[in-house]
């Protein structure tokens, strides 16, 4: 068995010799003399290492790297016109992108359910007008005692039902389109048509025709698909990793638009695939925007007080789930905590007690772990 003097002897030739296979002698000082993670080495052995360092530079107005979004209509903003009863479609008079007033015609229908629709209003209107004739008539006869009040309570049970019938199917007509001032010619002209027009109920973008002419519709099925995009949602997806610094409210900026949006929704679900957060902003659309694009949107994220920068990916060190840079200081290194606030394939942007006047090393920092692991282990 070794005695203590060789042991203390073995552990000295061990640590020497580690030295000497990473090619650079680390001056392992005491914990009491620095910090826990700072590494002692010489200009010489940074040339030799080919350890580059840059300043951080301060992130755009606080806002992240851009992220891949993808411009899309509001859910409530997106309805669909449907047919409103059986039967063939004769004409479109609007194309997909058209711009459409209220009351503006869409689609014309031909249907004899709309024929149906009309002779039962007219028959229930004159019903209506037959039974406030019979019960005027009998309120005058029972004023004249010549019938029972029975008689004028049956006529005025009758006059309430043929007026309940006539606002039936008057309402009828209104779902299937007819206007009030169609429905009153109705009533005075007497004129049953078989063509009907669905008409919008509201300012709205075309997004899509459902139907063709000559196309037979059973009633509800869908015509016309309409939108409203004064408004718009940019959908993005954000690591998983980088979600912590996005908070609902953020500001949020469109690459090559010029009016910003706001984040309305950050889920509380992570996709299982992609490993990614949908990130739901509300952005004023001045036309520039179009449903279906793709862009690039940069988020507002929270710092806590810090100012954020930018480095470039080879400068983040991780360690589990713990982010770090190393910083240059006299004699050698330190290692930085930060927190990672986004981050692409070139670039990250981190937040942390780190300024423009310090430089990060961003080549060779695995070379530079080593030397941590192997100091931490001498230890």
């Amino acid at each position: 068995m070794l005695n203590f003097h060789q042991a203390s002897l073995s552990h000295q030739f061990w640590r020497r010799t580690t030295c000497t296979l990473l090619t650079v002698t680390i001056v392992c000082l005491s914990s009491a003399s620095i910090a826990e993670e700072d590494i002692k080495i010489s200009a010489a052995q940074v040339q030799t290492l080919g350890i580059r360092s840059v300043h951080p530079v301060s992130s755009r107005n606080d806002l992240t790297l851009p992220y891949p979004a993808q411009i899309v209509i509001p859910t409530p903003q997106l309805w669909v016109v449907s047919s409103p009863v059986a039967g063939m479609v004769t004409s479109l008079s609007v194309a997909r992108g058209d711009r459409v007033d209220v009351d503006r015609p869409l689609v014309t229908l031909e249907s004899p359910s709309f024929v149906s629709l009309q002779r039962e209003y007219l028959q229930a209107f004159s019903q209506d007008v037959l039974a406030a004739q019979q019960l005027k008539r009998n309120a005058e006869l029972f004023d004249g005692k010549a019938v029972p009040q029975r008689v004028l309570e049956t006529s005025q049970a009758e006059a309430r039902q043929a007026s309940i019938a006539v606002a039936e199917k008057r309402q009828m007509l209104r779902l299937s389109g007819l206007a009030d001032a169609a429905i009153a010619r109705l009533t005075t002209e007497t004129a049953i048509t078989a063509t009907m027009s669905v008409a919008a109920r509201q300012q709205a973008t075309v997004v899509e025709i459902l139907v063709s002419p000559g196309q037979r519709v059973e009633q509800a099925a869908p015509l016309v698909k309409l939108a409203r995009l004064s408004v718009l949602w940019a959908e993005i997806a954000i690591p998983a990793s980088n979600i912590s610094a996005i908070r609902p409210g953020a500001r949020v900026e469109i690459d090559g638009y010029a009016v910003p949006g706001k984040v309305i929704l950050v889920s509380e679900t992570t996709d299982a695939a992609t490993q990614t957060v949908l990130v739901r902003a509300e952005v004023p659309n001045s036309g520039e925007l179009r449903p279906g694009q793709t862009a690039a949107a940069r988020i507002g994220f929270i710092s806590v007080g810090e100012s954020a920068w930018e480095i470039p990916y080879s400068a983040l060190v991780r360690r589990g789930d713990r982010a770090s840079v190393f910083v240059a200081i006299d004699g050698g290194f330190r290692v930085l905590p930060v927190t990672l606030i986004a981050e692409d394939q070139d670039h990250v942007v981190i937040s942390g007690a780190i300024s423009d006047k310090d430089e990060v090393a961003v080549s060779s920092t695995s070379a530079l772990r080593g030397i941590l692991l192997r100091l931490g282990a001498g230890e």
